[in-house]
């Protein structure tokens, strides 16, 4: 009997059946553009062996114009084919099935080669797009069908159209991006056209026992976005054209609303794929925000869909559905949504890899393997470094000990976790001490780790994190003055005006945390559509609530400084700091860089500008927080080298960024690897 009967459910399509109900969805890794197909084929080739019942690709390239960027991926020549069957080839031996996604980006592809319905500039690409002529659509389609025609050459199981997220085939969809006047513009009935032809062509060259998936919009989230009666309307005709699931897709990459960040609420938009069930015949499949066997199966039995799309948490463990099926789900390493190693990596021309399991994407590099030599290892700090090299030492057959002051694992994370947003963090606490304990680790909570205590291990390694760095303000130690881990702790009072010392990530969290009421918006998503103004694409054209964000009310005046003469927030993740600007706009902060910290008053902080130091500014408030900075927390590491010890120092202690646990982890399973 399975906690998961709806999950691991098989899926009848006809001509072929999936094994369960678990789409693994479209990312764009990079991987293909490294040419190296071994790489690639171990990359899917492992998801399929943790029995997803089918994965799509990142986005292919149907040709040049198309492509998300010069150089990408796509099947244009033979040898491509060749390429492809050896990764297509490894994910069928593994008893999986794939299908490759064809993604043509339109205007928001990023070279001036780019085409799209009108020659409206997409704001985040600097090219302005092309309109296309009757013979470019039809070159574009023509583009299409042939690629389909050779993914089914190269052994994929199906193709998956990309029709949302605001790229080609969508910005024929809308009057926001298509201006038109002849028969693929005006109507509606015209401005569809393209993709219920794009869909029968590629059925014409793929022949009828092949996945189609179409990716299909449901919610724009921009201005002049489809309606509900047009989403259903295309849905119906996509299907007569021949596709064979409809997928679910969320928001425009240009919307001003977040979609898969970690604050989004889980299965934020489920609601939406749930009006799509019964008005088509073929399965529906829904996505984003979807972590957890348990979120999926409930969404499943709450009839929202017919399968259910998880993409990077098959980043976070490519084991997934095997360890629910084995009624192993606390085993899974979560997903957090953060973004940092994803997504920001994506959008900045980095390969793809997990801030939870940075063997993402580089499973032939980072190699876990049985150790050659069993060694006694001790490790000090239980924060993110120290328990990722834990874990991996002791299953490569180390025997390990585990030396924490706190009672508890998770180190900085467990500060993480307090700010309203951050709640996944909870999870990755909980599955850090989950994996720990099972792996034998030996765990020495509440010890202070000395010289003598460590002298007779094979192996040293220091995790000890970082300090908070002294910003040697005249007056910091008054009453007044708050450090951000006392803060974060609930540890102290904090009065009703407030001012934060340093705007970086830390800062910023802080700022949510003092200026935040209540319960948590990702914990209510009631409270988030409000805030964010996401409406019922029925009622109010794109989703977007006419009355627009309705901001909660902030529990304190927050302001926030910083010395460096720059935007604040600027340094933040590349996909995410945008989402954690606008929230605190919502919430009030005020927001002020280029100063100068001349002295901490009981009134509040006094500051200067520039090089004007003779008559600096009072800032009023009644609590000054701290947050400038980290610096490593060596002292450990120091008096064991002194001894002569030899000492590996990781994460925080190695380099104080901005608690940068992505590094930290990564830092930490490559030595781990190694010893």
């Amino acid at each position: 009997m399975t906690a998961y009967p709806h999950l691991l459910a098989p899926l009848d399509l006809g001509f072929t059946t999936l094994k369960n109900r678990v789409l693994m969805g479209s990312m764009h890794t990079g991987l293909e553009e490294t040419r190296d197909w071994e790489r690639v084929a171990t990359f899917y080739g492992e998801r399929a062996a943790g029995d997803v019942a089918l994965i799509v690709t990142g986005g292919m390239a149907p040709n040049r114009e198309g492509g998300v960027f010069p150089g990408a991926a796509g099947l244009f020549t033979d040898q491509d084919i060749a390429n492809h069957r050896i990764v297509t080839d490894r994910v069928h031996d593994n008893g999986g099935k794939i299908a490759m996604q064809i993604l043509h980006a339109g205007r928001y592809a990023y070279s001036p080669e780019c085409v799209s319905a009108s020659a409206v500039k997409s704001p985040i690409s600097p090219f302005p797009p092309k309109a296309l002529d009757e013979a470019g659509i039809e070159k574009q389609i023509a583009d299409i069908a042939t690629a389909a025609a050779r993914a089914k050459a190269a052994g994929y199981d199906g193709v998956e159209v990309m029709g949302s997220e605001g790229y080609f085939l969508n910005q024929f969809l809308v009057t926001h991006t298509n201006k038109r006047t002849d028969r693929w513009g005006g109507s509606y009935e015209n401005r569809m056209r393209l993709p219920i032809e794009v869909v029968k062509r590629c059925r014409e060259a793929v022949g009828p026992d092949f996945i189609i998936i179409y990716r299909l919009s449901m919610i724009d989230l921009v201005p002049n976005g489809s309606t509900w009666e047009e989403v259903v309307q295309l849905a119906k005709a996509i299907e007569a054209a021949g596709a064979t699931i409809i997928n679910t897709g969320i928001g425009w990459h240009e919307a001003r609303i977040p979609t898969i960040a970690t604050s989004v609420p889980r299965r934020a938009f489920t609601w939406v794929t749930k009006k799509l069930m019964g008005e088509v015949t073929i399965p529906v499949i829904t996505s984003n925000r979807i972590n957890t066997p348990e979120v999926a199966e409930d969404v499943l039995s709450e009839g929202c869909a017919d399968m259910v799309s998880m993409a990077r948490p098959f980043l976070a463990d490519s084991q997934f559905v095997k360890k629910a099926a084995e009624g192993r789900g606390h085993e899974i390493a979560p997903c957090i949504a953060c973004n940092q190693a994803c997504l920001d990596h994506t959008f900045s021309g980095k390969l793809t890899s997990c801030l939870v399991n940075p063997r993402a994407c580089h499973e032939t590099e980072i190699c876990i393997e049985p150790a050659t030599g069993t060694k006694s290892i001790a490790i000090v700090g239980a924060g993110p470094a120290g328990l990722a090299t834990a874990m991996t030492a002791a299953e490569r057959g180390h025997r390990v000990t585990l030396f924490d002051r706190a009672g508890e694992v998770g180190g900085q994370l467990n500060l993480a976790k307090k700010v309203p947003g951050k709640e996944e963090f909870h999870g990755l606490v909980a599955w850090f001490d989950t994996m720990v304990r099972k792996s034998g680790v030996e765990l020495r909570l509440g010890e202070e780790a000395t010289v003598e205590l460590l002298v007779d291990f094979d192996e040293v390694i220091v995790a000890t994190g970082v300090r908070p760095r002294d910003p040697k303000i005249p007056g910091q130690d008054g009453a007044n003055v708050l450090g951000y881990v006392d803060v974060l702790r609930d540890e102290a009072q904090v009065g009703p005006k407030v001012a934060i010392v340093g705007a970086g990530g830390i800062g910023f969290d802080v700022a949510q945390f003092v200026a935040h009421t209540g319960e948590s918006p990702t914990e209510n998503l009631d409270e988030w559509k409000e805030i964010w103004g996401v409406g019922d694409p029925e009622e109010t054209r794109g989703g977007l609530a006419p009355e627009g964000p309705q901001p909660e009310q902030a529990a304190r005046d927050v302001v926030l400084l910083q010395r460096k003469a720059e935007k604040l927030g600027k340094r933040l993740g590349k996909t995410t700091g945008w989402i954690h600007r606008a929230e605190l706009k919502m919430l009030g902060v005020k927001m002020l860089g280029g100063v100068n910290y001349e002295a901490i008053e009981d009134g509040g902080i006094r500051v200067s500008s520039g090089d004007a130091q003779d008559n600096p500014t009072l800032i009023e408030a009644d609590t000054v927080i701290l947050c400038a900075g980290q610096e490593p927390e060596r002292s450990l590491a120091d008096a064991l080298e002194a001894e002569g010890k030899p000492v590996h120092v990781i994460g925080g202690a190695d380099v104080a960024a901005e608690l940068d646990a992505k590094r930290a982890i990564d830092q930490a399973v490559r030595l781990a690897a190694r010893l």
